[in-house]
C-alpha cells in the first residue's frame, strides 16, 4: 500500500517521520519513499534509477549545450534529486551511499569527452561533496536551525545541550555547543534516529563551525570543512 500526500514534507519533517517509526508500509511522499523498517532502500533505488534516466537524456544532447547550461541541467535534474530527503539517510549501509555516489560520479563524468578518467579530480573541481558528506551537511544545517529556534518546535525539543544538564556542567564539553547523544538499543534503527544521528554529526564539527553567528555564516564554514572530509589531502 502506498499513501500519497498533497503537501510536500520538509527535510525536518521527513527526518522526524523516519526516526519516529510511524510507518507500517512503504509510503510515497511526493517522490520520497519510506519503507516500514525506515531503511530507505526503496527511496535510494528509485532515486538512482530516475537520476540515471535523466542523465541518459542529458548525455544525448550534451554536445549542443554550453558548459554552464549543461551544469545547470545536471544540478537541477540530477544533483537536486539526490539531495531530496537525504537527511533521512544518516547511518545507512555503505552500499546505499555507493549507489547514490555512482550517480554523482556519472554526472561529473558527463563533462568529459573521453572515458575512464578518474572522477575524483572532477568532483573536486566541481566542488561537489561526496554523498555521505551531503547527508552530514543537511543534518548539520538542521541542527543549527534547531539550536537557534529556526526549525519546528517538535524537532528543537529532540536536542539537548550538554551545558543544560546540571550533572555535566563541570565537564569541558559544557563550555561548547556539544549535544547529548541519546543511547540506543539497535545500531540499525536506533542510531539513525534524529536525536542520535544529528547530535553525533554535530559533535564532530569543529568549534569555529558550530559557533557561527548566523545560518549563512554557518553554511559558509561548514562546506569547506566537509569538503576536506570528502577529499582528504
Amino acid at each position: 500500500m502506498v499513501s500519497h500526500y498533497r503537501h510536500l514534507p520538509s527535510a525536518s519533517e521527513m527526518t522526524y517521520i523516519v526516526s519516529s517509526g510511524a510507518l507500517n508500509s512503504t509510503h510515497s511522499l511526493t517522490g520520497i519513499y519510506l519503507d516500514a523498517d525506515a531503511s530507505m532502500t526503496t527511496h535510494v533505488t528509485k532515486s538512482a534509477s530516475s537520476c540515471f534516466a535523466a542523465l541518459r537524456q542529458i548525455r544525448a544532447i550534451r554536445r549542443s549545450l554550453i558548459r554552464p547550461v549543461l551544469l545547470s541541467l545536471i544540478v537541477s535534474l540530477v544533483v537536486s534529486r539526490l539531495e531530496y530527503g537525504n537527511a533521512t539517510l544518516s547511518g545507512s549501509p555503505s552500499y546505499m551511499f555507493d549507489k547514490l555516489q555512482s550517480v554523482l560520479n556519472a554526472a561529473a563524468l558527463i563533462f568529459l569527452k573521453r572515458r575512464f578518467k578518474s572522477v575524483t579530480p572532477l568532483l573536486r573541481d566541481l566542488h561537489w561533496l561526496r554523498v555521505p558528506q551531503r547527508v552530514e551537511y543537511k543534518l548539520s544545517v538542521l541542527v543549527y536551525r534547531c539550536l537557534h529556534y529556526l526549525a519546528p518546535e517538535y524537532l528543537c525539543d529532540e536536542l539537548r545541550r550538554v551545558a543544560d544538564i546540571s550533572s555535566r556542567q563541570r565537564l569541558r564539553s559544557s563550555s561548547t555547543s556539544a549535544l547529548i547523544v541519546p543511547p540506543t538499543r539497535l545500531s540499525t534503527v536506533g542510531d539513525r534516529a534524529f536525536p542520535t544521528a544529528a547530535s553525533g554529526i554535530w559533535n564532530s564539527l569543529p568549534l569555529h563551525v558550530t559557533s557561527a553567528p548566523s545560518l549563512q555564516t554557518f553554511k559558509k564554514r561548514l562546506k569547506p570543512f566537509l569538503f576536506s572530509r570528502s577529499f582528504p589531502s
